[in-house]
């Protein structure tokens, strides 16, 4: 790459956030909230009037977690459900699974560098294969879930078009926390305050 070519994005605290070669330093913690709140799944269709955030989508797959363990979880454990997508909310693109093939490897390894920049920041254990599939089960019943009752597909093209065979739940997880209508997108400002919130309450002094 060129010299010249610049390679850092300004986040809105002023810091500068390098992609190529990322630090736990490049941000913080105002700046990835606020990322992920305007981030969107699903290309940002819904049927609702507002799209999905990333931040809503990642309290849905703590809480789904912490639910299929049996209520409780460890706080790094919560913390790494929270961050699971954090590296869309720093460069503001939750990639359509039809683009990722062409996008290729180099794309990969940028979002690499920087899921590896957010573990290092926040203290964060890589998965083991074990806790790995347990992420991706309740990560993949958020994905159904939301594919029908945010983007507006029936159940059976969730089973045949997206390949997702978990089963979309009906209760919102979310609901019994927050008080919403059930599966509604939250305004960006409430996703990001919530995001934030939680993230403080993972990170806070009596976490450490």
């Amino acid at each position: 790459m060129s010299a010249e070519m610049r390679a850092w994005v300004r986040m809105p605290s002023g810091k500068r956030l390098d992609l190529l070669d990322p630090t736990p330093f490049d941000w913080d913690d105002s700046d990835l909230a606020l990322g992920l709140a305007r981030t969107y799944r699903w290309g940002g269709h819904s049927a609702w009037p507002l799209p999905l955030s990333v931040a809503q989508h990642s309290i849905t797959v703590m809480l789904l977690r912490r639910a299929a363990a049996g209520g409780t979880l460890a706080p790094l454990d919560e913390l790494r459900e929270l961050l699971h997508d954090a590296e869309e909310g720093l460069i503001g693109f939750d990639c359509l699974s039809p683009i990722k093939p062409f996008l290729g490897e180099r794309y990969e390894q940028l979002t690499l560098r920087l899921q590896d920049a957010v573990f290092l920041r926040y203290g964060i254990p890589r998965w083991s294969d074990a806790d790995y599939l347990l992420h991706k089960q309740a990560d993949r019943v958020a994905a159904a879930s939301e594919a029908v009752h945010v983007a507006g597909w029936s159940e059976q093209e969730v089973r045949r078009t997206l390949k997702i065979t978990e089963q979309p739940l009906n209760a919102d997880p979310l609901q019994a926390r927050y008080g919403d209508p059930a599966w509604q997108p939250w305004p960006p400002a409430l996703a990001y305050a919530r995001f934030l919130q939680e993230l403080n309450r993972l990170t806070g002094p009596s976490q450490r």
